[in-house]
């Protein structure tokens, strides 16, 4: 009789229709109907988008839920969470917060970051030692400006007045002022960031993520961009003499219609978001005494090696050489970096019939990779 194997299971989520906690335990239940002995370990990935507190909530022991309701990017309330770490860590997610699926329609001119700045001063009310920002699926094109409102800076017009939330109110700004800007917590902040997007520009967070967000023609796009210009000017002007960095070109200030950039003019560090989580997870001292490593996520393409949470995976992995195999929606590119790969659409027949079950199907993958291992 084998001795029991130890195999870790650290997918992304599968957009749309499982979340990468989900998606672990599907995997798990599979490999288990066929090996029921081995040693089955969750460290579902995420790269800062939706979905990371719930995969830092799976995957870190002593993660504990901390309610709240916020401002949402469309002034509706939204009940929200951030999550506290055994380690005095503090987790915030801006999807859940100030997200794209927050709003009942888009608001491209209006939408506004300032929950998700409402969330980190709890966190901070808190007593946080740390804290850890995950910044994927922005709502809004305001550079920060409302994180950073939330956190005690002042953003006024020519006459002196606040202006209004979103970009349409970056487009009056004449001041901005940062000494009741909250500092930092002890051990600081680290933004999540799966992008390298400047700010401005023709790769900027208006021109590249302006249209998902409602800026649908060239002259929407243009309108937001000249907002986060204007902003950037003024915020670049009053930060120096407040001695804070504030470059709109920084890889990452794009990010999230500019809260990267936001971000940055407090004094956060940005690092790529799936390395961060693997890290934070502890996913490398999982793997190094793991035998084998499951990932996974919905589409596995050309994009997935550029920073996905696979990517992140397999680099953990690869200083002990660890087995790694893939499991995902629909495959589209070479795997051969993978010990063993299966294609949820071709087990299922089809993608919609993938897409339809997909609990079942990841249990189905599951259970084919274990009678092959």
């Amino acid at each position: 009789m084998t001795a029991p194997s130890t195999i870790v299971f650290a997918p992304d989520s599968f957009k749309g229709t499982a979340m990468a906690g989900q998606a672990a335990s599907a995997m798990a239940r599979g490999w288990a109907s066929v090996r029921p002995t081995d040693n089955l370990v969750l460290k579902p990935m995420a790269d800062g988008g939706e979905g990371t507190l719930d995969a830092f909530e799976t995957a870190v022991p002593g993660s504990t839920r901390m309610p709240l309701r916020v401002t949402g990017p469309d002034d509706r309330p939204v009940d929200a969470s951030w999550l506290l770490l055994a380690d005095g860590t503090g987790v915030v997610e801006l999807a859940s917060t100030s997200g794209l699926t927050l709003l009942g329609e888009l608001r491209a001119d209006d939408a506004h970051s300032h929950g998700f700045g409402q969330a980190i001063v709890a966190a901070l009310d808190f007593g946080v030692r740390r804290l850890v920002l995950a910044i994927g699926g922005s709502s809004s094109t305001d550079g920060g400006a409302g994180v950073l409102d939330e956190l005690g800076a002042r953003f006024l017009d020519a006459t002196g007045r606040p202006v209004q939330a979103g970009n349409r109110g970056l487009r009056d700004l004449a001041v901005a002022e940062f000494h009741t800007l909250r500092p930092l917590p002890p051990d600081g902040v680290e933004v999540l960031c799966d992008v390298t997007n400047p700010l401005l520009g023709a790769n900027g967070a208006a021109a590249v993520y302006g249209p998902q967000k409602g800026a649908v023609t060239a002259q929407a796009v243009n309108l937001l961009d000249g907002g986060l210009a204007t902003f950037a000017r003024v915020v670049g002007r009053d930060a120096l003499r407040a001695r804070r960095d504030a470059d709109p070109t920084h890889p990452g200030a794009g990010a999230a219609g500019g809260v990267g950039f936001g971000l940055l003019v407090w004094g956060a560090r940005l690092v790529p978001g799936s390395t961060g989580v693997a890290e934070m997870s502890g996913l490398p001292a999982a793997i190094a005494s793991c035998d084998a490593v499951v990932t996974g996520e919905g589409s596995f393409d050309s994009q997935s090696a550029a920073g996905k949470a696979v990517s992140a995976v397999l680099a953990a992995a690869a200083p002990n050489a660890t087995r790694v195999s893939l499991i995902a929606g629909r495959i589209s590119a070479p795997t051969e970096q993978f010990a063993d790969a299966v294609s949820l659409s071709l087990l299922a027949g089809s993608a919609q019939k993938a897409q339809a079950e997909v609990g079942r199907w990841l249990e189905a993958a599951g259970a084919t990779l274990a009678e092959r291992f």
